[in-house]
């Protein structure tokens, strides 16, 4: 049976000597599960922002793109569960340095959720 690690793509970002352990965590390891658990986080955003507002399609791509923001600042349900899907890929030793500084990893991977997201949504 595949691990979980084993299910990510190396991404293969480069790593510079000013590179801090959070940045490298990042890289190698919340980014990976990003793109490996993309379709997912975009079903669910698609479904919370036609809940939201039926006329989602009907926004400009500036509504929109705020839209996404909000919605990622102010609904701690979405956030709670964006973030849950993400951690969910994360083996022991990875949730141990996560939870050092779950409130850091929390703010990146909102704000990676938050270009990913708008980059795929028209």
């Amino acid at each position: 049976m595949a691990s979980k690690t084993d299910l990510r793509e190396n991404l293969s970002l480069p790593i510079f000597e000013n590179t801090n352990e959070t940045e490298l965590f990042q890289n190698q390891v919340l980014r990976p599960i990003l793109k490996l658990q993309n379709d997912i986080y975009i079903l669910i955003f698609k479904d919370y922002a036609f809940r939201k507002t039926s006329d989602f399609d009907s926004l400009t791509t500036v509504q929109k793109f705020d839209f996404i923001d909000q919605s990622l600042q102010k609904d701690n349900a979405l956030r709670n569960t964006l973030i849950g899907i993400t951690i969910g890929m994360l083996i022991l030793e990875e949730i141990k340095t996560y939870l050092s500084d779950s409130k850091s990893y929390n703010k990146r991977i909102i704000a990676m959720l938050s270009q990913r997201i708008k980059s795929q949504i028209k």
